[in-house]
């Protein structure tokens, strides 16, 4: 799964998707990755198979947007993972490791940043150089479930799913090349804040 998600871009595949994104997880440095945490919490972290981020553009009013991608090798499983981002009224805050904000993005382009540039430079929220790790709150939150099989049909005829919660099946995000998929583009797409809204035609 990691193997397959690392070559998935910078950018969620699939649109509208606007705003400026990274791919905050998985990456090459498996030691300073982003990861979800609540306030106050120095050891309990939520750590996803894929975390997309993206970063507000106001310095003044700093918050990041997520997407979230979760692997469930049974049922059980995924109960567990669906409990980690169940709504609640303490704030879910996204931390940056200083390493993971001075690497680059792996040869991918981003906004168009060369190749090459830090990260602390696409995110656009730094003046200077950082000295510590960056630590937001999570604006929106989307998560989607891969789930083997019958898993996954099962629980598609029988449950329903929240509004931040879309499901496909696994092998969907394990093939090759799977952030190409339309089907699954199309999934993601819906999974956008602004899919929320009517766009003028």
């Amino acid at each position: 799964m990691r193997t397959r998600l690392q070559a998935w871009p910078q950018h969620p595949p699939g649109a509208p998707f606007p705003g400026r994104w990274l791919r905050g997880r998985p990456g090459n440095d498996i030691t300073s990755q982003p990861y979800l945490k609540l306030p106050g919490s120095r050891n309990m972290r939520t750590i996803p198979d894929g975390l997309w981020l993206c970063f507000g553009p106001n310095p003044d009013d700093p918050y990041v947007d997520i997407l979230c991608i979760e692997a469930c090798s049974t049922t059980q499983n995924m109960f567990d993972k669906r409990a980690r981002f169940a709504p609640s009224t303490c704030s879910l805050q996204v931390c940056c490791p200083l390493p993971w904000l001075f690497n680059d993005t792996e040869d991918q382009p981003v906004d168009g940043f060369p190749p090459g540039t830090p990260r602390w430079r696409i995110v656009g929220l730094h003046k200077h150089e950082p000295t510590q790790a960056l630590i937001l709150p999570v604006r929106d939150l989307r998560v989607i479930y891969g789930l083997r099989g019958k898993n996954y049909e099962g629980f598609a005829r029988h449950q329903v799913a929240h509004g931040h919660e879309f499901f496909c099946p696994m092998e969907a995000l394990t093939a090759q090349d799977g952030h190409e998929n339309p089907a699954l583009r199309s999934l993601i797409a819906r999974a956008s804040v602004s899919a929320a809204f009517m766009h003028h035609a």
